[in-house]
């Protein structure tokens, strides 16, 4: 329970997290704890890098203890909810590991123009503090009935300069208490929250960024998604805290610029989400341009299509690594079994995962169903959220992903799309994710998102939103329908009858196509034919 009320239970039996701990897979240490060893095992051990300046381990140490010193002395400690909202960056780094010292639970979210998230989260989840690059997002978040103190940390800020923090020490912190709250994307109409304990942060989450890396040496990661997303969250909790990697850092993405950050700060992997990888592929390279460091691109947060992940292996020369995940506790990559052999092969270390029939029970391998998930990365509960712990988990502490898949004979996940999401056309079926799938093959196309536009006649109709790599033709809706018919095989009844052409698609904070946004734009320009073909 926070000290505002709000109930954060771990919905997994306790048996099950204490033989994680004692098999290695959950460290049974807070991650403020973790992080202290790995200071004390490489003080000089570069940390974090980015546009403003670089923090060996040592140096970060000092900023946290600061920044942590001044939340105590503000009355904030455990359980207390504290909602971050601030750019990629070394103070986001600070403000996470600072929260974890004191042992509050993190609330970050992305940084970004609007009111609705600050309202929304920390309303819902009864911040009691919150910690803002923005001095708007301050004054917002003062207006709410449970917060108690707001600093804002950007220069010139409450929580910027502040002095050393003299004889201020962490207390020890429960591993099985809540250590952050990962957010989804928002394409709900709220967005959900998950909390996650130290030991699930630390042990499971780790264990898979772990396994991403087998080359000597420490990871050097460079980290284009948001920190407060669920991609994200891998950044400090896991790859500082828990396995004393160096982050390199880009508060914004700019292609040419990511490229640049390769040949200068020399990381080992690069991650990103698959938009962001396909318009890397395409930048044309610099005379001076070096990428050798590079041993994996790892694409995760949405589907990698086999056009951007065979781009991606010429422009990188290096290992594609897709994460099959999602905030609510699930996570499958091709580290070992690479891009050609489904999703990969479900990782105990991680999260043990089945496919089951709607009444819940195992079936038989190539077999579709549903799939659940449970191991050492599973999260607490929602937060704020009764229903959905209703609705996405089992008594035993299964998490029902709504995805649909298949274990195939050799153990490997195929994700075959969403249970839910279907476009209902004259009372047929259709999965958005199936013709996306398809349409992703067609060499000519760069990102595609398939969303419902309303119709008088038949209910609902399939629009095909698509950007094209430059210099390929231009698709007409009649390309497009005769290359999935043709050569994909996929039947007359699923196909699109509307296509939207666009630069690019729009995204979301998390760097994911915004299907709210695209299909408000679809649904707009189907009352404008000249601009949306059919």
């Amino acid at each position: 329970m926070s000290r505002n009320g709000i109930e954060i239970r771990d919905l997994v039996p306790a048996e099950l997290r204490r033989r994680w701990v004692r098999q290695g897979d959950c460290p049974g240490r807070d991650l403020y704890g973790l992080f202290r060893e790995q200071v004390r095992a490489h003080p000089e051990r570069e940390a974090i890098i980015d546009a403003e300046r670089v923090l060996d381990y040592a140096a970060l140490d000092r900023e946290v203890r600061k920044v942590a010193a001044a939340l105590s002395a503000a009355g904030l400690g455990a359980r207390d909810i504290i909602g971050i909202r601030m750019p990629n960056g070394w103070r986001m780094a600070v403000a996470e590991l600072a929260v974890a010292a004191v042992g509050a639970v993190a609330l970050p979210y992305p940084a970004g123009s609007g009111t609705r998230d600050t309202l929304s989260l920390l309303g819902r989840s009864r911040a009691a503090a919150g910690i803002f690059a923005a001095a708007e997002d301050a004054e917002v978040a003062r207006g709410l009935p449970d917060m108690r103190t707001v600093f804002t940390f950007a220069p010139g800020g409450s929580l910027d300069d502040l002095l050393d923090p003299g004889d201020w020490c962490a207390e020890p912190v429960d591993p099985e208490a809540p250590a952050r709250i990962l957010v989804t994307s928002g394409s709900q109409s709220e967005p959900k929250m998950i909390a996650y304990s130290h030991n699930a942060m630390g042990g499971g989450r780790a264990n898979y960024v772990r396994a991403l890396h087998d080359g000597d040496g420490p990871m050097r990661g460079l980290v284009l998604m948001k920190m407060s997303s669920g991609y994200g969250s891998c950044a400090t909790s896991v790859s500082i805290a828990a396995l004393g990697a160096t982050l390199v850092l880009a508060d914004r993405f700019d292609p040419a610029e990511a490229l640049r950050l390769v040949t200068r700060h020399r990381p080992t992997h690069l991650f990103g989400v698959p938009t962001m990888l396909r318009r890397l592929s395409e930048q044309p390279a610099q005379p001076d341009e070096d990428l050798s460091s590079l041993r994996a691109v790892v694409s995760s947060a949405a589907p990698l299509s086999d056009v951007t992940a065979q781009a991606c292996r010429r422009r990188f020369g290096c290992q594609v690594i897709t994460i099959y995940g999602s905030s609510d506790g699930i996570n499958c990559h091709t580290a070992r079994t690479g891009t050609d052999s489904g999703t990969g092969i479900p990782d105990p270390a991680v999260a043990e995962i089945r496919i089951v029939d709607p009444q819940g029970r195992d079936v038989r391998p190539g077999e579709p169903g549903e799939v659940w998930a449970r191991g050492p990365m599973t999260p607490l509960c929602y937060v704020a959220g009764p229903e959905l712990d209703a609705r996405h988990r089992t008594p035993d502490g299964w998490v029902r992903s709504g995805d649909r898949g298949v274990l195939d004979e050799r153990g490997r996940l195929h994700v075959l799309g969403r249970l839910e999401q279907v476009v209902s056309r004259g009372g047929y079926k259709i999965s958005p994710a199936e013709v996306e799938r398809e349409i992703s093959t067609h060499p000519g196309v760069v990102d595609v998102a398939c969303v419902p536009v309303p119709d008088d006649d038949l209910g609902e109709r399939l629009c095909a939103c698509i950007s094209q790599s430059a210099g390929a033709p231009e698709l007409s809706l009649a390309d497009l329908t005769a290359f999935l018919e043709r050569d994909r095989g996929l039947e007359r009844r699923k196909l699109p009858e509307f296509l939207l052409r666009l630069p690019e698609l729009p995204l979301a904070p998390t760097g994911k196509v915004c299907r709210r946004t695209v299909t408000a734009m679809a649904t707009e320009r189907t009352t404008r034919p000249r601009e949306l073909t059919r």
